[in-house]
C-alpha cells in the first residue's frame, strides 16, 4: 500500500473503530479503502490486527488511541497428516 501513501510505512490517524480509523486513511490517501474492502466489509484476504491480536469484529473493533492497527494478508490454516 506504500504506492498510496507516498512510500510511508507508517501513518498516524485517529478514530475508535478500524472503520473510523479506514475512514481517515482513505481520506489522506484516496484508494486505500477500496484496495482493503469491498461493499460487505474486509476483503476476503485481508486480515486486521490491532495491538498484535486479530481483529475478530473486524472493522467494528475498537481501537485505543495509541493502538498499532496493521492490515495484513490472511493466512489460512494447513491439513496436517496424509
Amino acid at each position: 500500500m506504500r504506492d498510496l501513501t507516498g512510500s510511508r510505512e507508517t501513518v498516524t490517524v485517529a478514530g475508535a473503530t478500524v472503520r473510523q480509523l479506514l475512514e481517515s486513511l482513505d481520506g489522506l490517501y484516496p484508494g486505500l479503502k477500496a484496495r482493503l474492502c469491498d461493499e460487505n466489509g474486509l476483503r476476503p484476504g485481508i486480515a486486521v490486527a490491532v495491538d498484535t491480536q486479530v481483529a475478530r469484529l473486524g472493522l467494528l473493533q475498537p481501537v485505543g488511541e495509541n493502538s498499532e492497527i496493521h492490515f495484513l494478508p490472511a493466512i489460512a490454516g494447513g491439513q496436517n497428516g496424509p
